[in-house]
């Protein structure tokens, strides 16, 4: 019986040194090696912060892109998605509003070819993200809105495009803020 209770003191106070020092010491040091040394990467704009490129921001104007939507309201002092599921009718009529929305803004769009981050909130209601194809598909219509070449608003696309982490894992993605702020320099 002795033998099991030093043995069990032994493992606590080894998880208690790894789990409570070491642990939180190097968690602190990766994030001062980061962007932003801890803090988020600020994104600024004219010496003002005007977001966080890890937080999604609502663009509701049709000259930006629209970003991901989000289920509470981009609040980020509490993250979380709207925990309804897809045969639930209110669920539905919200992703069938924001559909519309999406036509409404994208005439040319057909229903079939609106990716689906473009109507769906994200688990955290925070993604600051959208798809390459979600991009591609609202160049014509902020072309048409700035009279913009879309050619110029393509290029702005493939240049804030981030590939997969090493080439493979996970879709292309595009920053919503950082491309609408590179957006607003186009001349």
């Amino acid at each position: 019986m002795k033998k099991y209770i030093i043995q069990s003191i032994r493992l606590s106070l080894v998880l208690l040194v790894l789990l409570c020092i070491i642990y939180p010491i190097s968690i602190a040091i990766a994030a001062k090696l980061s962007n932003g040394n801890g803090g988020g990467e600020k994104i600024y704009k004219n010496g003002k912060v005007v977001g966080y490129a890890l937080l999604g921001q609502s663009f509701p104007q049709p000259q930006y892109f629209l970003g991901r939507p989000s289920a509470i309201g981009y609040n980020a002092a509490g993250s979380g998605g709207s925990n309804k599921g897809p045969s639930n009718p209110d669920y539905l009529a919200v992703i069938s509003a924001r559909i519309d929305t999406v036509l409404k803004y994208n005439p040319s769009l057909k229903r079939k070819d609106i990716p689906a981050d473009l109507v769906t909130a994200s688990g955290s209601g925070l993604d600051p993200d959208i798809s390459e194809q979600a991009a591609i598909i609202q160049i014509k219509r902020i072309a048409a809105y700035r009279k913009i070449d879309e050619r110029k608003i393509a290029e702005l696309v493939v240049k804030y495009t981030d590939r997969p982490l090493l080439g493979i894992l996970g879709p292309k993605r595009v920053n919503v803020l950082k491309l609408n702020l590179a957006l607003d320099e186009l001349k």
